[in-house]
């Protein structure tokens, strides 16, 4: 039986027994009592209004008592509870017994997802003192594209051209930043500008790409059953993508030994691939790949691990989360190779958070897009200023004037209508770009 059919058969027969209770108060809302109780029987009890609520992006459930929610990139404490520790308790075992995990005092914590793909994270005791908590990070009601980026102040259009230029001429990209700074809506804006036609192997530790391609396999990490047997990991996912005739691998996340795999996968005809990493600057970027090169055991120089960084990495894509909740783009750079025993950036385009937000064009072009993959130069010169935006989770519907993915060969300037930003082409200033 289906979630709704089995909603529905819930929410019937216990409206019949409300109705039919004559000890019931007067001026009791009995819809309202016959939701909660069906949220209670079958669904996430006092989560299900939070789940409904399309303002909330993120539910934290610190204990039984004690909710907070992520509201337009601000965390805002929740007026619902749960009526003690079991309850929170058999709300987890409901999410995860149907996907095969468990969850107890020998296994205290688990990573799951929702059935709309909603990403869950679970911790009970003894690891969590002050009993079970619970993250929800809820799974966007549509999928975004760079319209949507460009509307919340993101990025601006320079910044949104180049990217889609580079994905679609099959250049190398990693995208790095903290906790919640947007790396996997931006991995996702990006994937879906790859050409169709292409064969696209995504692997995710848990679910939470949403490619609109027709050529697509996607692939997921498990863990060890309940006898330490049958895990998965996200480099065997990687080295055995390799065989299944990928044109590009997309990976969600790297944090482990999979980043020599999936660097490799990079220099070895499968140009044009994407991933997401934890780190604070492209340079820290650069440091955590060297990091989690050396975890994979690999027995290889320092020189040598960097090497192969930069001969398989084209551009880094940092992402920075403001005070206020908003993300933005803080900088792109172009790996240009070695010197030194040096890794060398060149910076393209800077971020800055203000308020305002200013993006600023470095004045210097990347190396290697000639012939078809050219770019007009001035792309890279101007500055734009962008007042005020909502966080990306309040991105405003689209419509027929500002849908559609910005056009890597269109001209540089100009913004979506309604656009509360100014883009000057003649003034690179606004920022310190280094080489």
């Amino acid at each position: 039986m289906s979630d709704a059919a089995l909603r529905a058969e819930a929410a019937a027969v216990l409206a019949g027994l409300i109705a039919a209770d004559e000890a019931l108060p007067a001026g009791l809302d009995r819809q309202a009592l016959a939701r909660e109780l069906v949220d209670e029987a079958v669904g996430l009890g006092p989560l299900e209004p939070l789940l409904a609520d399309p303002g909330v992006t993120e539910i934290m459930v610190n204990r039984h008592d004690e909710i907070f929610v992520e509201r337009g990139g601000r965390l805002v404490r929740a007026a619902a509870s749960f009526s003690g520790e079991q309850a929170v308790l058999g709300i987890i075992d409901r999410i995860v017994a149907p996907l095969g995990r468990r969850i107890d005092e020998s296994a205290p914590m688990v990573d799951a997802r929702l059935r709309d793909g909603s990403r869950v994270n679970a911790v009970i005791a003894p690891i969590a003192l002050r009993g079970a908590s619970l993250t929800i990070r809820k799974f966007p009601a549509r999928r975004l594209d760079m319209p949507d980026l460009l509307a919340v102040g993101a990025l601006d259009e320079a910044m949104a051209r180049f990217l889609t230029h580079c994905v679609r001429h099959r250049r190398n990209l990693i995208v790095s930043g903290g906790t919640g700074s947007g790396k996997t809506s931006l991995l996702n804006v990006l994937s879906n500008a790859i050409p169709a036609g292409e064969r696209i192997i995504t692997i995710e530790d848990a679910a939470e790409l949403r490619l609109n391609h027709a050529h697509l396999v996607s692939l997921e990490a498990r863990p060890p059953n309940a006898e330490g047997r049958g895990r998965v990991e996200i480099r065997d996912l990687v080295r055995n993508a390799l065989r299944m005739r990928p044109d590009r691998i997309v990976v969600g996340e790297c944090r482990g030994g999979e980043a020599f795999d999936m660097l490799a996968a990079m220099n070895t005809g499968h140009e044009g691939s994407l991933t997401t990493l934890h780190a604070n600057s492209p340079r820290d970027a650069l440091g955590r790949l060297e990091t989690m090169i050396l975890m994979a055991g690999m027995d290889l120089p320092l020189a040598a691990i960097r090497e192969h960084i930069a001969s398989s990495i084209d551009f880094i894509v940092q992402l920075v989360r403001a005070a206020d909740g908003r993300r933005l783009v803080s900088a792109i750079v172009q790996v240009t190779g070695q010197e030194g025993g040096r890794i060398q950036l060149q910076e393209l385009f800077l971020g800055r958070v203000g308020p305002p937000a200013v993006f600023t064009g470095c004045g210097l072009p990347p190396d290697g897009f000639e012939g078809a993959a050219a770019l007009d130069t001035a792309l890279f010169s101007g500055r734009t200023v962008i007042q005020g935006r909502a966080a990306l989770d309040e991105a405003p519907p689209r419509n027929a004037s500002s849908g559609g993915t910005p056009s890597s060969d269109a001209s540089p300037g100009g913004t979506p209508p309604g656009d509360a930003s100014r883009r000057d082409a003649s003034s690179p200033g606004g920022a310190s770009c280094r080489s």
